[in-house]
C-alpha cells in the first residue's frame, strides 16, 4: 500500500482508512505528535512517494521542501538509489560490525578522500544522534577533558550525550541536561563568550551545526567559524562540525564547513547519506581523535553502524552529489530561487523579514512569533510542505532539493507567493 497514491475504494472509504492509521497513531504510536500536527491544520499520512513529491494517502500530492532534514537531498525513491539498494541486496546484507567489510572499507576510503584535510578514519553509526555521541566521546579520549560547548538553541539529535549538548525543550523532561560543568552552551556569532567558555583549558570540543538548522538555518557572521577554529587551537579543544543537515553539498560544496573555509578536527554526516533508503551515520575524524581505535578498537562498537546495505546507497550518494551538473544545478538553482524569494518578500508588505541563504539551505524569517507556523499551513493547504523551526517558529525551513528543476522550483515559488498572502491576512490582529 505505501507505492499507492491512494488507498483502494471511494473516497469515503480513503478517508475512513486514513482516520483509522490517526487513531491508531494517537492510541499506539505518538499521540502528542499526531494531535499538534492535526491542531495546525497538518493531517498528512504519507503513501505514495516519487521525486521531490510526496501523496497524502487520500491523493494530495506535496511538493517537499522539508525532506525530512535533508534525507531526501536526492529526492524520494532516488531511482539510481534504489537500483543501487536492490543490486546490494543481491550480494550484501547489513553485516558483521567485528570484521573488515568491502562496503564499509570502500565508502570510508571515498569519505576520507572528499573531506578536508587531516580526517583520515571514519566511524560508523546507525544514525546521526549516535554519531553525535561517538564524536564526542573521541573528543574526550583525545583530550583526557569532559567538558562540551555547543550553541545556544542548538540541536544534534537526541541521545546520550547529543541531547545534553541541545536545546534544554529536548532534555529537561528526560532529566538529561548533564553536569552544568560538563556542558556548557554560548550564543552564535559571539567570539567574546565563545572564548571565556574556552579560556580555562579544560573543554574537550566545540561542536557546531555551521548553519544551526532547528534554529531556523541564522547564518554564520564573517570570520566567526574562522574565529571558532583558532579558539579551539589556542586552547586545546576539538573543533565538531555536525554536518547532518547542512552537508553533502546543499550549500554549494561537498560539506558546509568548506563553504566557509574551515577545517574541523572531526566531522559528522548522516540523513541525506542514507539517500533516504537505508540508515547510516559516519564521524570522519583526524588521528588525535581516532586514536582510541588503536588503543582498543572495541572501545564503540554498533551493530547497525555501517550497514554495509546502507554503506553501497551511501557510496552512490557522495558520487550523485559530487556530479559536476549536480554542484552546477545547486548554484544555478540558488541563485534563481533568491532572486524569486526577495521579489516575494518585496511584496509581502513587511511580512517576509528575512531571507538567510547558504546554497540551498535556507530559512524564510515572518515579522510574527508563530509566522512561519502560519505559512507552514498555508503551504500545506495549497500543495508544499515545508516546516517551521521547533526553536524558533518564525522562521520557515525552506529546502529545496539538490536536483530541483526550474518547473518544479516556479511551482514552489507560486505556493509560496500565494500562501505568504494568505498566512499574513490569517493571523489575528
Amino acid at each position: 500500500m505505501a507505492n499507492s497514491v491512494a488507498a483502494p475504494g471511494s473516497a469515503i472509504e480513503r478517508s475512513a482508512r486514513k482516520q483509522d492509521i490517526l487513531d491508531k497513531s494517537i492510541q499506539y504510536w505518538n499521540p502528542g505528535k499526531t494531535r499538534f500536527w492535526q491542531s495546525v491544520g497538518i493531517d498528512l499520512v504519507i503513501g505514495k512517494r516519487e521525486g521531490y513529491c510526496l501523496y497524502d494517502m487520500d491523493g494530495k500530492r506535496l511538493i517537499d521542501v522539508h525532506l525530512n532534514g535533508g534525507t531526501y537531498n536526492l529526492g524520494h525513491r532516488n531511482p539510481e538509489l534504489v537500483q543501487t539498494l536492490a543490486d546490494a541486496l543481491r550480494e550484501f546484507d547489513i553485516g558483521n560490525h567485528h570484521f573488515p567489510s568491502i562496503a564499509r572499507a570502500e565508502l570510508a576510503e571515498k569519505l576520507v578522500r572528499y573531506s578536508p584535510d587531516g580526517l583520515d578514519h571514519v566511524i560508523y553509526a546507525s544514525g546521526g544522534g549516535e554519531a553525535i555521541d561517538i564524536a564526542l566521546k573521541s573528543a574526550r579520549y583525545a583530550t583526557g577533558k569532559r567538558k562540551i560547548v555547543s550553541l545556544e538553541k542548538c540541536y544534534h539529535g537526541h541521545t546520550g550525550l547529543a541531547v545534553a549538548t541541545g536545546d534544554p525543550r529536548f532534555s529537561q523532561m528526560f532529566l538529561s541536561e548533564g553536569r552544568a560543568d560538563d556542558f556548557v552552551k554560548v550564543p552564535f556569532n559571539d567570539l567574546t563568550a565563545m572564548e571565556a567558555a574556552l579560556a580555562s583549558g579544560d573543554v574537550a570540543a566545540v561542536i557546531i551545526e555551521s548553519i544551526p538548522a532547528t534554529y531556523g538555518f541564522p547564518l554564520p557572521q564573517p570570520g566567526y567559524l574562522q574565529g571558532v577554529r583558532e579558539l579551539c587551537t589556542r586552547h586545546g579543544a576539538l573543533y565538531v562540525a555536525d554536518e547532518v543537515q547542512t552537508g553533502l553539498g546543499r550549500t554549494g560544496s561537498l560539506w558546509c564547513v568548506d563553504t566557509y573555509g574551515v577545517t574541523p578536527d572531526l566531522l559528522v554526516t548522516s540523513k541525506g547519506l542514507s539517500g533516504g533508503l537505508y540508515p547510516i551515520g559516519a564521524v570522519l575524524v583526524n588521528a588525535r581523535a581516532g586514536g582510541w581505535m588503536d588503543e582498543d578498537g572495541f572501545g564503540h562498537m554498533s551493530t547497525f553502524g555501517g550497514a554495509e546495505l546502507g554503506c553501497r546507497v551511501a557510496s552512490a550518494v557522495l558520487d550523485i552529489s559530487m556530479r559536476p551538473e549536480v554542484v552546477e544545478n545547486v548554484r544555478r538553482m540558488s541563485t534563481y530561487f533568491n532572486e524569486q524569494l526577495q521579489g516575494i518578500q518585496a511584496e509581502s508588505g513587511g511580512f517576509l523579514t528575512e531571507i538567510r541563504q547558504a546554497g540551498l539551505v535556507m530559512g524564510l524569517g515572518f515579522d510574527h512569533p508563530q509566522g512561519a507556523v502560519f505559512v507552514s499551513s498555508a503551504l500545506y493547504r495549497n500543495g508544499v510542505w515545508a516546516i517551521f523551526s521547533s526553536l524558533d517558529p518564525r522562521v520557515l525551513q525552506f529546502k529545496p532539493g539538490m536536483l530541483i528543476d526550474q518547473p518544479l522550483a516556479d511551482e514552489v515559488l507560486d505556493i509560496l507567493r500565494r500562501s505568504v498572502h494568505e498566512a499574513k491576512a490569517a493571523i489575528p490582529v
